[in-house]
């Protein structure tokens, strides 16, 4: 009798714990980029919003290398969200440059299920040099830093680069250090971004109390080039960057960028959470400019980018479901939603 009833306690003690755990929330560990990036500050804040309005979880924002490690980290089962480009999952669908050979470690499928904007890729140079170069072409031959390794607006400006023949000398450098080394012209061009066109990463704001940077625009011959290869063309207003960075207009790159949950997380819950997006965009959009895509078009951006990925990666069910009621999922998509 004293050992059935040692089991039952056992077995009480055991229901209470996981109903206080769920009571708590589900833990979801989301992945995203280096502190001081653009990527995490959005995460930080999205995710403040989501545990507030959706208490069945427990959302947390990991910082990791890169964009790039979060999507290698869903896959391979060590995260349970992560933050993904279209970029990036160009790469991973056609087995090329930083997911060559990634494959055979994945254990489960990445899949779309919230865009939140789009990032512009560019490049700055020294401002007391800025007469040396008229268009990227004139980098060919110096020291670029075009951003961390693993970072997606490096794989973006490289691939512009590389459709214009730009050969340059890749630098790898400290965050902290590019506006310095600028400075002392150790390096003679750095990666520059925005997000949403309204707002740019606290690092690059760093690099502008160190040293003055201007940006270096495509020329218009360089742009028709871009656009052959495909790319698109962003014009941001220099006011972002809250400094003269000694241009009328920035022209950039851009490309879209999405936190994304995948299937394990069901199809009402991720519907809710789109839902809820939607509702506090404008609150989004206070505490982080980068949300300002949302706030101005929350249905148009989700379209947009899944537009962007949808060769790529596959749809989640609760996006797919929320886009069709919002009157903007396409039929031709239906055979691309996650199972």
């Amino acid at each position: 009798m004293k050992k059935i009833r040692f089991v039952w306690l056992a077995a009480g003690l055991v229901l209470l714990f996981a109903a206080v755990a769920w009571s708590q929330g589900k833990d979801i560990k989301w992945g995203t980029s280096a502190v001081g990036s653009s990527g995490y500050r959005a995460l930080v804040n999205l995710t403040a919003l989501l545990n507030r309005e959706m208490p069945d979880y427990r959302f947390s924002a990991l910082p990791m290398p890169g964009a790039i490690v979060s999507v290698k980290g869903y896959a391979t089962g060590k995260l349970d969200a992560c933050y993904g480009a279209d970029v990036a999952f160009y790469e991973l669908a056609n087995d090329i440059s930083r997911f060559k050979g990634f494959k055979s470690q994945m254990t489960r499928q990445p899949v779309q299920s919230f865009w939140t904007f789009t990032t512009e890729v560019g490049v700055a140079v020294q401002a007391k040099a800025r007469d040396k170069y008229k268009q990227w072409r004139d980098l060919s031959g110096k020291k670029v830093f075009t951003g961390p390794l693993p970072w997606d607006v490096r794989a973006q400006l490289e691939r512009g680069f590389q459709a214009l023949g730009v050969k340059h000398e890749y630098v790898e450098v400290d965050l902290a250090t590019v506006g310095s080394l600028l400075e002392q012209g150790r390096l003679d061009a750095f990666i520059t971004y925005t997000n949403a066109e309204a707002t740019t990463a606290p690092w690059i704001i760093e690099v502008s109390l160190t040293t003055d940077f201007a940006i270096l625009n495509p020329s218009t011959e360089e742009i028709q080039l871009l656009k052959k290869a495909g790319f698109g063309i962003s014009e941001v207003d220099p006011k972002v960057f809250k400094k003269d960075v000694h241009v009328d207009k920035v022209l950039y790159l851009p490309f879209y960028y999405g936190f994304h949950v995948g299937p394990e997380i069901p199809e009402a819950d991720v519907y809710k959470m789109l839902s809820v997006i939607e509702k506090n965009a404008a609150e989004l959009a206070k505490s982080d400019s980068g949300f300002a895509q949302i706030k101005k078009d929350m249905i148009g951006m989700q379209r947009r980018g899944v537009a962007s990925a949808i060769e790529y990666v596959p749809v989640h069910p609760g996006m797919a479901k929320w886009m069709r009621e919002k009157g903007v999922w396409d039929s031709k998509w239906d055979g691309r939603i996650a199972k």
